[in-house]
């Protein structure tokens, strides 16, 4: 036998040794076959309107104690609006990156995976499959209108409110008492979220323009349209202050009564959970309207398939989806004025914001079918752009 031979044979019998020790010593349980992690972290950024529903829920998990392999899973959520999250995402500043993100809509989902697919050459959040973007809870966009104004509203323009109807509400020159309305009124004040802080108030510009053209779909041109843009700055002129208005619209307008607005396209969730503080503070009520055109907020689950997250740290975030979406947390977002995403739990539960508040306008179906489609990237950066340039730095 020739000397490299026998060294090659030598080599392997102490390479068969150590494997075999190596198994033994696993085997005898001085080590285990794997390193599990201590627990498995699942880091949720979450959208403002659905943060309560999605915080409670995951306190209520995180004292369960649950489970995925034998390993803990701790839920912690990160409260951000779909929009700012959105730029974090495209300018990879999510640090630490989330394993979960529940925006407003699906729509911005589908801006930043199109963003990552063009960097990576595959999709980050699937349309498919166990990891697929699903619904967790559901909301729209409504009117929220003080009561007698809205009574003033209706004989002046007719039972349905629109964003017309506002529009010329807002430029009346001798304010309310022009449309019928008290001189202690003023001027009509208008409620819409800040754009740059709340993705409602960008959503409100596209549901604007969408009545302003009688169409669901609009488009850059239709932004950019002179005679728009003057419609559009004469309604916007009617917000007194979108610094005082910040994130939370509905909040604002519960605290602050009156002297914050007349009334305005708000989330439908919102409206209803302030809804009995607006009762309490201030001598007239609130009434909800639905418009013609309406706008949806599916607010989904989306994973990050990315590398940069372990296929446990996936899993357990599907765990705590499903959990989401079980019936009984399901039934406590109708607490919070949220419509359950599981056909299992009923909107008209007597528990419900939905039955506490049917006497202000509150449907349980909505019958319009008129639904605005979501704007393109190009349809959000032109009215941001016209925003910036035309109202917020007044």
């Amino acid at each position: 036998m020739t000397k490299t031979r026998v060294v090659f044979l030598v080599l392997v019998l102490i390479a068969l040794a150590v494997v075999g020790a190596s198994y033994l010593i696993q085997r005898s349980g001085q080590l285990p076959l794997e390193r599990k992690p201590e627990d498995l972290s699942v880091r949720v950024v979450c959208a403002l309107p659905v943060e309560p529903f999605v915080t409670q829920a995951a306190k209520q998990f995180n004292a369960e104690k649950h489970t995925l392999d034998g390993v803990p899973i701790e839920v912690s959520v990160v409260p951000m609006d779909g929009l700012v999250a959105m730029r974090r995402w495209e300018r990879e500043e999510m640090d630490p990156l989330p394993t979960v993100w529940i925006p407003d809509s699906r729509y911005l989902v589908e801006l930043v995976n199109a963003t990552f697919k063009e960097r990576r050459g595959r999709d980050i959040f699937l349309t498919g499959g166990e990891y697929r973007t699903r619904p967790i809870v559901t909301s729209l966009f409504s009117w929220g209108i003080w009561e007698r104004r809205d009574a003033v509203l209706r004989r002046k323009f007719g039972d349905e409110v629109s964003w017309q109807a506002i529009h010329d509400a807002a430029i009346a020159k001798g304010g309310w008492p022009e449309l019928g309305g008290e001189p202690e009124w003023g001027y009509f004040k208008l409620v819409v979220p800040n754009p740059r802080k709340n993705v409602g108030g960008l959503m409100a510009m596209v549901a604007a323009a969408g009545e302003y053209y009688q169409k669901t779909r609009i488009d850059v041109g239709d932004v950019t349209n002179p005679d728009f843009q003057t419609w559009l700055g004469e309604l916007m002129g009617a917000v007194t202050d979108f610094s005082s208005l910040g994130s939370y619209s509905a909040e604002n307008l519960a605290l602050f009564g009156y002297s914050m607005g007349d009334g305005g396209q708000l989330l439908e969730a919102d409206l209803l959970v302030n809804m009995a503080g607006i009762q309490t503070r201030w001598v007239e009520p609130m009434v909800i309207r639905y418009p013609k055109y309406i706008t949806w907020f599916d607010f989904p689950y989306t994973i990050w398939m990315g590398e940069e997250t372990t296929a446990s740290e996936k899993n357990a975030a599907l765990e705590f989806e499903r959990y989401l979406l079980t019936a009984e947390i399901q039934r406590q977002a109708l607490s919070l004025g949220l419509r359950p995403a599981s056909p299992e739990v009923a909107v008209d539960a007597p528990d419900s914001l939905f039955v506490r508040w049917q006497d202000q306008g509150v449907t349980i179906v909505v019958q319009r079918t008129t639904r605005m489609h979501s704007p393109d990237r190009d349809v959000l950066l032109a009215l941001l752009r016209w925003f910036d340039l035309n109202v917020a730095e007044r």
